[in-house]
C-alpha cells in the first residue's frame, strides 16, 4: 500500500489549512496517509522531529511519499540524510520549502536560533536527492516568507520540478488555502 505523510510547518499542526482536504482526496483513492502533530511545533527541534519522523515512518520504501510544508521540509531532508544509503523512497512534495529566507535580519533571537539550528552543518544534497528519488517544489509568487529565489536551488540540487503558484501566501491558514489541488495531482502523477 502506498503510504504518504504530511509534515506540517513551524507554529502548525495537521489540521492547519490545506492538510486535512489532501488527506481525505488521498485516502478515497487508496493511500494511508498520515499527518502528524510533529513535537513542540512552537520551538521546532530538529533531532526531536527527525526522530518523531523516523518512528512514524518505520522503515521506508519505494511507496512511501513525503509531502512537506515550510519546516517540515527541512524535517524531510534532515530524515532523509539520517536513513542508510541503500533506501529510497518513492518521492517528496516540498511547499513552501526555504534554504533562503527573507527578513531574517527583523527575526527575534529564538527565531534565528531555530533557523540556524536546523540550517546546520549544511546538508547533503547528494544524498537526500538519491533518497528521496522524485522531487516537486512548491512556491507562492506572493509567499512573506520564502523568497523565489529558492527555485533556483531546489532545481539545481535535487532536480525537483518547479511550481510557482499564485497568490497563495505562505499557503497557510492566514492566506486562506484550504485546498491545494496542486500537490494532490503531483502526488498522483508520481505515485502512478
Amino acid at each position: 500500500m502506498k503510504r504518504v505523510f504530511i509534515i506540517h510547518g513551524w507554529e502548525g499542526n495537521p489540521n492547519n489549512a490545506w492538510f486535512p482536504w489532501l488527506r481525505k482526496e488521498l485516502e478515497t483513492r487508496g493511500f494511508e496517509v498520515q499527518a502528524p502533530a510533529m513535537p513542540n511545533p512552537d520551538e521546532p527541534d530538529k533531532d526531536s522531529w527527525v526522530a518523531y519522523l523516523s518512528q512514524m515512518v518505520g522503515i521506508p520504501d519505494s511507496d512511501t511519499y513525503l509531502i512537506g510544508h515550510s519546516i517540515g521540509c527541512k524535517a524531510i531532508m534532515r530524515y532523509l540524510e539520517s536513513l542508510p544509503d541503500n533506501n529510497q523512497i518513492g518521492g517528496v512534495i516540498f511547499v513552501a520549502s526555504w534554504l533562503i529566507l527573507t527578513h531574517m535580519e527583523d527575526r527575534t533571537d529564538d527565531e534565528k536560533r531555530v533557523v540556524t539550528a536546523w540550517s546546520n552543518p549544511p546538508y547533503d544534497f547528494p544524498k537526500i536527492k538519491k533518497i528521496g528519488n522524485k522531487f516537486v517544489a512548491i512556491f507562492s509568487d506572493d509567499d512573506p516568507e520564502v523568497p523565489l529565489e529558492n527555485t533556483k536551488v531546489f532545481e539545481k540540487e535535487f532536480g525537483a520540478k518547479i511550481i510557482v503558484e499564485s497568490g497563495k501566501g505562505h499557503f497557510s491558514d492566514d492566506a486562506e488555502v484550504f485546498e491545494l489541488p496542486v500537490v494532490l495531482e503531483e502526488l498522483l502523477k508520481m505515485a502512478e
